[in-house]
């Protein structure tokens, strides 16, 4: 390390302006902004040194053209994650994606069957994550990599308490930027359509060698049906499809109808996992609110709560209302119908019925004319409540079942021949 700051003296340090840094030394504060710690004293520098994106260019480029043999001062400079994504240190939001963007499609281990890709890809999606983080990229702009992940620019023996780790898993930050695990489950389209996972390839300023589906050719991809890559070739992700609805039948009483309810229901669906690639199996207890008044065949729909997997969008989970058989009334729209079971002499002599309502009561009803079979009764405002208007109700429709006897005494039989009426 002696020698090294040894050498270091004699580094040029260029600032804005073509500027340089007195006595040609490389300055200490310059060494601090790359994280770096020499024993060895150094001259100070120029304040212009460190004006904007010069500052950090000033010092790498000492450093690369005074040590670029292996091993040297990259060892201690650590990664240039400028230089994994191939763009300069003052490269905005938009160029940093651009770059992320290219470099990830090029080297994903899927494609790129290189030894090295996937180690590649690790570094591409590392310097994606500080880069495009602007406090984690402004600690690295100050500190280098060293500085970013010991807190290296801590200062007054407070410390820095800013300890950057990466996650390690590339493939996540990979699903995150592109919205799915695998981009490449691409398929042709028409010679209009360029489209890569919402992206236009032609906005995408990769070159050809650089093409992350130019290996696709190798392959034969370039021959079917005379469609040739980039001019007469199209490529598009296949995008992700919902999964047909799921359909419950959800039986419901009357009462529940009435009363309105809500009802629990238990369902067992996969999920993805953060990394966008496995799943793990859940339980989901889903609340179905029955409003009253609500009509057979009403859906109720929770949607997107099917299983998940890495190609598709999860179906929607639908309850389709259906009325449960009644031991008394059936169900007619917002009307319920009781059917009474009368005698014929009930039917010819009059009574009184006593009618149950939906909500338990018992309603006497009078019958004082002769009830034919068809006669039908109608009690206002007992049904079931209106769907948008709940404080309305239906009617309660009273239906006549007659009983005749089996069989009359021959007096009686006499009797009624001469009393009944012809027609």
């Amino acid at each position: 390390m002696t020698s090294l700051a040894a050498s270091l003296r004699l580094a040029a340090c260029t600032g804005t302006g073509g500027s340089a840094c007195p006595a040609a030394a490389l300055p200490l504060c310059c060494l601090t902004k790359l994280g770096l710690r020499l024993p060895a004293p150094a001259l100070p520098c120029r304040p212009s040194c460190f004006s904007g994106a010069a500052r950090r260019e000033c010092c790498l480029s000492a450093f690369r053209n005074k040590y670029s043999a292996p091993g040297s001062v990259a060892a201690v400079m650590g990664k240039d994650y400028y230089k994994i994504l191939g763009i300069q240190s003052g490269a905005n939001e938009d160029e940093i994606k651009k770059a992320y963007r290219k470099m990830a499609l090029k080297y994903h281990p899927d494609k790129n069957k290189d030894p090295n890709a996937e180690e590649k890809f690790k570094e591409i999606a590392e310097a994606y994550d500080v880069l495009s983080d602007p406090k984690k990229r402004a600690v690295y702009d100050q500190y280098g990599e060293e500085g970013l992940k010991t807190g290296g620019g801590s200062s007054g023996g407070s410390g820095n308490t800013f300890h950057y780790t990466f996650h390690g898993d590339p493939h996540a930050t990979f699903a995150s930027f592109f919205g799915g695990s695998n981009p490449f489950d691409i398929f042709f389209a028409s010679s209009r359509s360029r489209m890569f996972n919402g992206f236009d390839q032609e906005d995408m300023d990769i070159d050809d060698d650089d093409d992350p589906f130019s290996a696709f050719g190798r392959f034969g991809f370039n021959g079917i049906n005379g469609v040739h890559r980039r001019h007469q070739e199209s490529l598009h992700t296949r995008r992700k499809v919902q999964d047909p609805p799921v359909i419950h039948e959800l039986k419901v009483s009357l009462e529940e109808i009435y009363h309105g309810s809500t009802k629990r229901m238990k369902i067992t669906r996969r999920r993805l996992n953060p990394d966008g690639r496995t799943m793990r199996t859940e339980d989901k207890i889903l609340n179905i609110v029955i409003k009253r008044g609500w009509k057979e065949g009403t859906k109720i729909t929770f949607p997107k709560e099917g299983d998940a997997t890495p190609d598709n969008i999860p179906a929607d989970i639908v309850f389709i209302l259906k009325d449960k058989p009644h031991s008394h009334f059936k169900r007619d729209g917002t009307n319920v119908v009781y059917t009474a079971n009368i005698s014929l002499k009930e039917a010819l002599c009059g009574c009184t019925v006593n009618i149950p309502t939906i909500d338990g009561r018992v309603i006497p009803l009078p019958c004082n004319d002769i009830i034919k079979p068809g006669t039908v009764k109608r009690l206002r405002g007992e049904g079931l409540p209106f769907p948008k208007a709940p404080s309305q109700r239906g009617d309660l429709i009273v239906e006549f079942k007659i009983r005749f006897p089996d069989r009359i005494a021959p007096q009686t039989r006499q009797i009624l021949k001469q009393h009944l009426p012809c027609s």
